[in-house]
């Protein structure tokens, strides 16, 4: 990891009289960034970071209802959602205390740089000792975990389904949650689901409609 300088000051101290260019001309060359990249940040510290958005959701009356997820990245598990008609810093500050209660909160936070994290929201964080981590702009693979989170549910989810009101989307992010944490298997974690799902090999299958037949668990009883 050393460059030439550090190494021709090394090569000084032990009474070799070379030039520092001399020194570059042998070194090897690096095939990669000189610093860990970003995926392998996030691989390397998944268990400690959490990542956050915003997703836009029209109901039947053409309003627009915003939805706030909240994704662990060490197990894709879906921790938090909350709904409402307008996301104020205030708010969001409050849905991460709500998000991360008893000294559970992540040591990172990645977002994006939307304009509803103002002041309150990034003092919040500091406050519950978080490191703020907005991705740069126009960069949403930076984010990418949450990113999908939100694409496997508008395919999977609310494309699907009309939306009423507030009430009628909080009920169904509640029952897709449970879906999504306990049943679904993830290639991501080795097939299995966020909570860890255990193989069942005697008992009958049930099936057990989720989502009004929109989804199914199956399981051995």
């Amino acid at each position: 990891m050393w460059g030439a300088p550090r190494i021709h000051g090394e090569l000084l101290k032990l009474g070799f009289e070379i030039a520092e260019s001399t020194v570059s001309k042998y070194m090897i060359r690096r095939r990669g960034p000189p610093s860990q990249t970003w995926r392998t940040f996030l691989r390397n510290h998944a268990d400690a970071i959490a990542a956050i958005d915003l997703c836009v959701v029209p109901t039947l009356t053409f309003e627009c209802l915003f939805a706030f997820l909240v994704l662990g990245h060490g197990r894709r598990q879906l921790l938090w959602f909350a709904v409402t008609r307008h996301p104020t810093a205030e708010w969001l500050a409050q849905q991460i205390v709500e998000a991360f209660p008893w000294g559970t909160a992540p040591t990172y936070l990645l977002r994006d740089n939307d304009r509803a994290y103002g002041q309150a929201f990034t003092r919040r964080l500091r406050t519950m000792g978080i490191r703020d981590r907005p991705i740069s702009p126009r960069s949403p693979w930076q984010n990418a975990y949450v990113e999908r989170l939100i694409g496997t549910l508008r395919r999977e989810c609310l494309d699907h389904v009309l939306i009423y009101s507030e009430r009628h989307l909080r009920r169904i992010l509640t029952l897709y949650s449970l879906y999504y944490n306990e049943t679904r298997t993830h290639l991501g974690l080795g097939k299995d689901a966020p909570l860890r799902r255990s193989i069942q090999r005697s008992g009958t299958i049930m099936v057990t409609p989720i989502l009004s037949g929109l989804h199914h668990q199956y399981a051995r009883i």
